[in-house]
Formats: C-alpha cells, sequence, structure tokens
C-alpha cells in the first residue's frame, strides 16, 4: 500500500535513498533521441567523435554514415551503429597523406628561392589544393545520389524517424540528407564548404573582420584591409568555384530548380562552433552560434609508465613535446634531420610522435614515438613547450592546459590558427621552408625562456576554464534542446535568406536616392517654371 511503501522509504539508509534517487534520474533521461551522424574523416573525425562518445552516455541512439574508404570511422563500435555507403568519398588514407606530402614538397622547393619563385610555389600548391578538393567535392556529390538513388536505404532512414542529423558541413552531404528526411540539423562547424562559418551566417566587417589566411589580426592598417578585402573575394570565388559545380546539379535533381544553392547549406538549426572568444577576435554572432572552444579538452591522465619515467628524468629542465597531427607523421629527411640537432642542442629532454626514417642527428635526449598521449602530455607539470602544426584541436588543447606554442603551420587553417595565439602571445611561428637547426633551436629557446609566452597561455587557460557550463556540457544540451522542440527554427536569422541585393538595402538606397532625385528633378523644375514666368511678366510690362 501507499503507506507502507512510504514506512519502507523512511526506514532505507540515507546512502541507499541517494542511490536509489541517483538512479531514478538517470533511468528518467534513459529515453535518449535518435541521432543521425554523417562526419568527416581525419582531425574532423576525432572532436566528432567526443560529442558521440558524450551522447551515447546520455542514452541517445547514434547512428554514424561512414564510407567504405574510411581510416578513423570504425564500423563497429559500443558507441553507435554503422552505417557503409559502398563508396570512396576522397579521404583513402594513402592518398590524402601523399597529396599533403606533395605541398610540403612545393614550399621546400621555394627555399633560398627568388621571390618570384616563391609567388610560383604559392600558385602551384593553391593549384593542387583546387584539384583536391575539387575531386573531394565531386565524389561527396556522388555520395549523395548513391544514398538517395538506393531506396532501400533512404527508406530505413525515413523509418527510423531520426530526431536530428548532426553533421559537419566541411562537405555538404549532411545537409542534404537532412533535407531529404525533413528532420532538424546541427552543425559541428567551424569550416564549410563555402568557407569559414562566421563569413557565412554573421555580419563580417571586413574592416575588423581578416580572412582566413591572411594571418591579419582585428586591427588593420590600410594596406591590411586591402589585402583582407581581396582575400576574402578571391578565396569566396575559390570555394564557389570548387563546390558548386558539383553540388548544384544533386541539389536541382533531387530539390528542385527554384532551391537557393546559397541558402541550402545555412539552414542548420545550431552551429555549435569549435572556437570561442578565448581564441577568436571579437566579432558579431548570431544567436543560433553556440560557441563550444575547447570542447575536447579534459584533465590529464596518469602517462604510462615508461614514459612517465622518461619525463620525470628530465628534472628541472622539463619536456618538449612535438606532434604534427594526425595526417603526417613524418616530414621530408632534411628537414627531420635540421629538427633533430636542434633538440639536440636543447638540455629539455624531447618526446617526438615522428614515423619516418632513423635520424642520423637524433640525441640522446629525444625520444621517437609512433604515438602520444597528447592531452595528458600537454597537463603534465612537465611540459615546457608544445611544437606543433597548428590543428584547430592541438591549439585549443594547449590554451586548455596553458602551454607556449612552437608552431610549425604547414597546411589549410594551421597558419591562421597559430597567428592568432602569436597575437595573443602565447607562440613563436617558423616558416618551414626557412628552417633550420639555428632557427628552430632559438624559437624553442624564446618560447621555454621568454617567461611572457607560458605566462599569456597560462592567462588564456584560466579564461578557457572560467565559464558557467562546460563546453560539452552546452553542446550536448543545444541538441538535445534541437530533440525537444523538433528544430530552433525562432534562433535562425532572416538573413541567410536574403540575397545580398535585399541584405545590403541597395534596393531601399536606389529607391530612397530614386526619391531624392524626383524632389531635386521637380524642384528644380518649378524654380526654373516661376523664373521663366517673372521673365515673361517683366516684358509685358517694360513693353
Amino acid at each position: 500500500s501507499r503507506n507502507d511503501f512510504i514506512k519502507c522509504i523512511l526506514h532505507v539508509p540515507p546512502s541507499s535513498l541517494i542511490t536509489f534517487t541517483v538512479l531514478l534520474i538517470q533511468l528518467s533521461g534513459a529515453s535518449g533521441g535518435k541521432i543521425l551522424v554523417f562526419p568527416l574523416d581525419g582531425s574532423h573525425w576525432i572532436n566528432m567523435k567526443v560529442l558521440i562518445e558524450e551522447l551515447h552516455a546520455k542514452g541517445h541512439e547514434v547512428t554514424v554514415v561512414r564510407l567504405s574508404d574510411s581510416w578513423y570511422i570504425s564500423e563497429k563500435s559500443p558507441l553507435y551503429t554503422s552505417v557503409t555507403i559502398p563508396s570512396p568519398g576522397g579521404f583513402e588514407q594513402n592518398y590524402f597523406e601523399a597529396f599533403l606530402f606533395r605541398q610540403l614538397e612545393i614550399r621546400l622547393q621555394g627555399r633560398h628561392a627568388s621571390s618570384w619563385y616563391k609567388l610560383w610555389s604559392h600558385i602551384q600548391i593553391e593549384l593542387l589544393v583546387v584539384q583536391q578538393f575539387s575531386l573531394l567535392h565531386k565524389a561527396m556529390s556522388e555520395v549523395v545520389v548513391q544514398m538517395f538513388e538506393d531506396e532501400n536505404l533512404m527508406q530505413s532512414f525515413h523509418e527510423a524517424k531520426y530526431d536530428v542529423v548532426l553533421t559537419d558541413p566541411a562537405v555538404g552531404v549532411g545537409a542534404m540528407l537532412a533535407r531529404r528526411l525533413r528532420v532538424p540539423l546541427v552543425f559541428n562547424v567551424r569550416w564549410t564548404i563555402q568557407g569559414e562559418a562566421h563569413l557565412l551566417i554573421a555580419p563580417s566587417p571586413l574592416s575588423y573582420i581578416p580572412f582566413t589566411a591572411t594571418e591579419l589580426t582585428d586591427k588593420m592598417t590600410f594596406l591590411q584591409r586591402i589585402k583582407n578585402v581581396l582575400s576574402y573575394n578571391f578565396g569566396m570565388y575559390t570555394m564557389s568555384y570548387i563546390t558548386e559545380p558539383n553540388y548544384k546539379p544533386v541539389i536541382k535533381k533531387y530539390f528542385g530548380p527554384d532551391v537557393d544553392y546559397s541558402t541550402f547549406f545555412l539552414d542548420a538549426d545550431i552551429w555549435l562552433m569549435r572556437n570561442d572568444f578565448v581564441f577568436e577576435f571579437p566579432r558579431p554572432t548570431m544567436p543560433n552560434i553556440i560557441y563550444m572552444g575547447g570542447f575536447q579538452c579534459k584533465p590529464p591522465q596518469p602517462l604510462p609508465a615508461d614514459l612517465e619515467e622518461f619525463v620525470q628524468s628530465s628534472g628541472d629542465h622539463g619536456v618538449i613535446m612535438m606532434t604534427l597531427g594526425t595526417l603526417l607523421g613524418k616530414l621530408p629527411q632534411d628537414v627531420a634531420e635540421e629538427i633533430a640537432a636542434a633538440f639536440a642542442q636543447l638540455p629539455q629532454k624531447v618526446v617526438w610522435r615522428y614515423m619516418g626514417q632513423r635520424l642520423a642527428n637524433l640525441g640522446n635526449n629525444t625520444l621517437l614515438v609512433n604515438w602520444l598521449p597528447q592531452k595528458d602530455l600537454l597537463g603534465h607539470p612537465k611540459t615546457r613547450v608544445f611544437v606543433t602544426h597548428g590543428g584547430t584541436n592541438g591549439v585549443q588543447e594547449a590554451i586548455y592546459h596553458g602551454v607556449p606554442v612552437v608552431g610549425l603551420p604547414l597546411f589549410f587553417d594551421q597558419p591562421d590558427n597559430l597567428s592568432r595565439i602569436r597575437a595573443k602571445g602565447g607562440a613563436v611561428i617558423v616558416d618551414i621552408a626557412e628552417l633550420d637547426r639555428h632557427i628552430f633551436a632559438d624559437a624553442l629557446k624564446t618560447a621555454i625562456y621568454n617567461s611572457s609566452y607560458k605566462e599569456n597561455m597560462q592567462r588564456l587557460s584560466r579564461l578557457s576554464r572560467d565559464q558557467p557550463v562546460k563546453p560539452l556540457d552546452q553542446a550536448v544540451f543545444w541538441i538535445e534542446y534541437v530533440i525537444r522542440h523538433k528544430g530552433a527554427r525562432h534562433l535562425q536569422t532572416q538573413s541567410t535568406k536574403m540575397s545580398w541585393f535585399v541584405y545590403n538595402c541597395v534596393d531601399v538606397i536606389a529607391a530612397l536616392m530614386a526619391v531624392v532625385l524626383l524632389v531635386t528633378f521637380t524642384c528644380i523644375s518649378i524654380v526654373r517654371l516661376l523664373w521663366r514666368i517673372i521673365l515673361v511678366g517683366k516684358k509685358v510690362k517694360h513693353e
């Protein structure tokens, strides 16, 4: 009976009652949503997986669409159910690594060359990037066609009744899939197929918003603003040139000729932005942009015993950590030899993720590994500096742990990421095309022995940690918000549905100017008419 139940509860020990309450709360939240994920492979998958882990822990049912040539996205996982599309998406590991290595070779060929040759090297790299990403987006558009033409697959997606599609908009497949299924859309975003996300949906005055790859800050001179405007127009044209020929025909075929391509990839309910204003320069934003910079960062765990022993052997000098991310495990032999020689000059111990040939200049203080626990090593009290290529994940983790950076930017957004840390006083950047053992050793010594670098990074660390809600919890809340409310259309701005003509009020300005001209013309006409009447009156009176 009810009274007996109450008596039983009253006689339960407090500790057991707390446990019972926690279990009830967990059970009440166990009825999670159904989430369809279309990720991007490589380093983008690493941070998407962090979201998937947390969503799975919250009781949500996650399905991941992967391609047959995925090299990081496993087909079998306790975190999700996978759907494998038997089609390559342009991310075959060896081919992509060869593409990156070719870029690096072109840059290094320009060492000690004339300015004209360096310009030609830059043009070669740009052409190579355009070619590679055109192939990537062509492959992705073919994936869309293959999926949409597979009636059984699409029927299974419809029958699953997903609550939300979570995708990385660096490719266009996820946005198209969400529209086809008529399901709310959430972006895990920094880059889209049309460039940096802010530039697409938020007001972005080029007077103080630096365009990607310019390495400018929000304080620009007149000449820098000229560079910024030109870079913006060239960059946006290039992105359109790469993507539109591949996706436009698909949109026209499956969604109709009246669908505006320019707004198709702006239709997300929530944009989970993988940065924040500790890293980014202050700028206008939108209500459906949710900042989760450093969401993948966690307190360090103990190192493996052998690695901990090596780190402790560094004494008061501490440790230098070097890794160039998931996409590049080695460097050209001559560059690697110069780096090894620079490390050998220093009293610090070095942990270097390197998978190339054995190095002749390798010092006794340097440990080469195929893998290293980046987060745990960054959080170790003996780590003095982080040598990185400047990927978003690594930069955010360096900020979180307050570790100074020596940057070797190689591709894509890496120079831009590192330039932001340099602008905030936390990084020394070395051009790999100019690198030798002396330049690299000087950069390391500057970052280690100039206390301002550590102080600035620790200040950024305090700012990044001082938040009312953890970034990962914030991200998961807004995904669940979209599930609960079946979208977040009330947060979307109307600007994404406007043409540039209407957005900039060109029609209004033209109409107002027409009115002013009409009034001016009318007034002049009246004055001229009155003047003629006066002149005629005087003439008649005189006669």
